[in-house]
């Protein structure tokens, strides 16, 4: 089996769905930042916006928000740096049929500048299912979700903004300056290996998903972790995603506008080391591979290539596309289509970093990004997929990667 492989040395969204002949929407929610008036200590606000489906209201595998013990009217709240158009909002309530049950009602409120005015729609409440209100569109940076409880306090699992996404770049247009260069990388990507041929790319496992990727841990180290830092890491890694994401959103016929990324499984020599008994993700036990614990093959997308997962536990929806593999004391870190290794002590120090620069550069290895460890492409001096030179997803990054989708995409039917 061909593995992509690269070595960092450590040195000094939203699927766009058809909606008419001519129109488009995005889901925007997840490009806000989430807030509540209340969230119960053990829940989390992030998981409103965070791109992850449930599959049913009583969903215990995913975060969720809610607001036990307090009743009453609770509101959530989407913030983003720009004015949004929204013309539709889809609500996925929780309901654990215990301390947190449906709303009694629900309306949803727009900041207009002063203050936050309702928006007059038809408001359905139903569990199991997105409740769907569409009104004639708003220009917003705020949209607020106000729920006044019933028999109980009441919760969200997700929320989706619809956003026209008309005006969205299309086609191949790198600024004048960088055509050269990006043709150079392009001939040297191609002069050592063979892109089109490679089928396990990120591209690949995302659209093989319908736009999402799911991921496992393999937790290579003695430390412990707790049920907080199981999702401080995944949060950290899902941002890290999302950086390049957000990179394709609406560009070149990329068909998603934001890729969900999943934490399905965590592996470790010794259960006593995760700190945690419920069961959102599943756990393997001293399956030992390279000499680290290792996720259950059968689930591996890099050994089930067809998409097929019969010798998986749980099935085809418990796969991991890639490994993130956290090793103590490593310096530095590798990448490729089966995930991201990078030191477990320098992921856990960064967790609250804006740009974690070593993940972010191996990540972009696994789209089919090259290292630039001999060579710099003409014009150019400092970027992340160059190890040492940028810390953070620079222009160039930017269009290598929209490159590498547009010499490929046509094998997925754009």
């Amino acid at each position: 089996m061909r593995r992509l492989f690269a070595v960092f040395a450590l040195v000094a969204g939203f699927l766009l769905t058809p909606v008419g002949a001519d129109a488009t929407v995005a889901n925007v929610a997840p490009s806000a930042t989430a807030s509540a008036s209340y969230t119960s200590p053990w829940e989390s606000v992030a998981a409103i916006n965070d791109g992850i489906d449930p599959d049913r209201s009583g969903d215990t595998r995913n975060r969720r928000w809610g607001t036990w013990p307090h009743a009453g009217e609770q509101w959530a709240l989407l913030t983003w740096p720009s004015a949004q158009t929204i013309s539709s909002v889809q609500v996925y309530f929780f309901d654990d049929g215990g301390g947190v049950r449906l709303p009694a009602s629900w309306r949803l409120q727009r900041w207009d500048g002063d203050a936050y005015v309702d928006i007059p729609a038809t408001y359905a409440i139903a569990a199991d299912t997105y409740n769907t209100v569409t009104f004639p569109a708003v220009t917003t940076t705020r949209l607020r979700v106000v729920l006044r409880s019933g028999e109980a306090s009441v919760g969200l699992l997700e929320i989706r903004a619809l956003a026209d996404s008309a005006g969205r770049q299309s086609g191949w247009s790198p600024p004048a300056a960088l055509a050269a260069p990006l043709d150079e990388v392009w001939r040297h990507v191609e002069s050592t290996g063979d892109p089109y041929g490679f089928r396990n790319y990120g591209w690949d496992q995302i659209i093989s998903n319908g736009g999402s990727v799911n991921y496992c841990v393999r937790w290579d180290s003695t430390a412990p972790v707790s049920a907080e830092l199981r999702d401080r890491i995944h949060a950290a890694l899902a941002r890290s995603f999302k950086k390049w994401m957000d990179v394709m959103a609406g560009h070149n016929g990329w068909p998603y506008a934001e890729v969900p990324v999943k934490v399905v499984g965590w592996a470790v020599r010794d259960r006593a080391l995760l700190q945690w008994s419920d069961d959102s993700v599943d756990v393997y036990v001293g399956d030992m591979r390279e000499d680290a614990p290792q996720c259950a093959e059968p689930c591996a997308r890099l050994y089930n290539q067809s998409g097929a997962y019969p010798d998986c536990p749980g099935g085809a929806s418990h796969h991991y596309d890639m490994s993130l593999w956290l090793t103590e004391g490593m310096q530095g870190g590798m990448g490729g289509d089966w995930g991201q290794r990078v030191g477990s002590e320098y992921l856990v120090g960064n967790l609250g970093s804006d740009d974690i620069h070593i993940l972010l550069h191996e990540i972009g290895h696994s789209f089919g990004l090259n290292d630039f460890y001999d060579w710099t492409p003409s014009g150019q001096c400092c970027f992340l997929m160059k190890a040492g030179s940028a810390t953070s997803i620079t222009e160039f990054d930017a269009w290598m990667l929209r490159d590498v989708w547009r010499h490929l995409k046509s094998r997925y039917g754009y």
